[in-house]
């Protein structure tokens, strides 16, 4: 099992040329390290970034434990989980602000650079994956949206054109079952997003595949690992 830090970033611009001299809205942000891993070894492992769902509740701590399920799914991966939650959701500038913010506290903690992330999102946390791609600072690999409900953000074509980071793959995952948002509506969006985006971009639908985290794990498992490869 991991160890579970919290975070709360409250850098100000008082600490100029610091990598974490940021001003940022409080976030409360989970970290799972490996818990097997030697500092060394942490120093290099993947970092991956979980955008939860229900990104404007008035739950703001979310991040403490909205990590825990895929860390246990990847135990040598460092997961980072920041917390959206009312005026301060995924589509904001200080919700992406905030998430660089939480790598820069990384890689201070492990004594080496965060330059390559891994970005999974569930329902409106998939948001968070297609904003970072527009506005965040690292490289991205690997990008998995579950659940996804792209109009959101606008015209597909626009979002594809919007994401100015031309590297790493994205991988949707969409279900015929989805309690909040039927496939009629995100299927079409998606194959434009996938036509204009540009780089490696597929969508799996499983027609009886539901909203939730869950089921994926528990039913679309091989999808969810060939979606995000990690160095062993």
């Amino acid at each position: 099992m991991k160890t579970l830090l919290a975070v709360l970033l409250t850098f100000s611009l008082g600490f100029a040329g610091n990598p974490d001299s940021l001003f940022v809205p409080k976030s409360a942000v989970g970290v799972w390290w490996p818990e097997a891993k030697s500092p060394r070894q942490a120093a290099k492992a993947d970092v991956v970034v979980w955008f939860h769902g229900g990104m404007a509740s008035g739950n703001c701590q979310k991040g403490f434990v909205a990590g825990e399920g895929f860390s246990k799914l990847f135990p040598d991966v460092i997961v980072v989980s920041a917390s959206a939650c009312k005026e301060n959701h995924w589509a904001t500038e200080g919700m992406m602000t905030a998430v660089d913010a939480a790598l820069d506290s990384l890689a201070l903690r492990r004594k080496a650079p965060v330059e390559t992330v891994s970005l999974v999102g569930i329902s409106d946390g998939a948001i968070g994956v297609i904003v970072y791609s527009m506005r965040g600072k690292r490289q991205v690999k690997d990008r998995l949206l579950v659940s996804s409900y792209g109009p959101a953000l606008g015209p597909a074509a626009q979002v594809a054109a919007a994401v100015t980071a031309k590297n790493g793959r994205w991988r949707f995952f969409q279900g015929g079952s989805d309690r909040l948002y039927p496939p009629h509506e995100t299927l079409p969006w998606i194959q434009e997003f996938c036509k204009n985006a540009g780089v490696d971009c597929d969508l799996k639908y499983d027609p009886a595949g539901e909203h939730d985290w869950s089921y994926w794990q528990e039913r679309r498992l091989d999808w969810i690992r060939e979606a995000v490869s990690f160095k062993k």
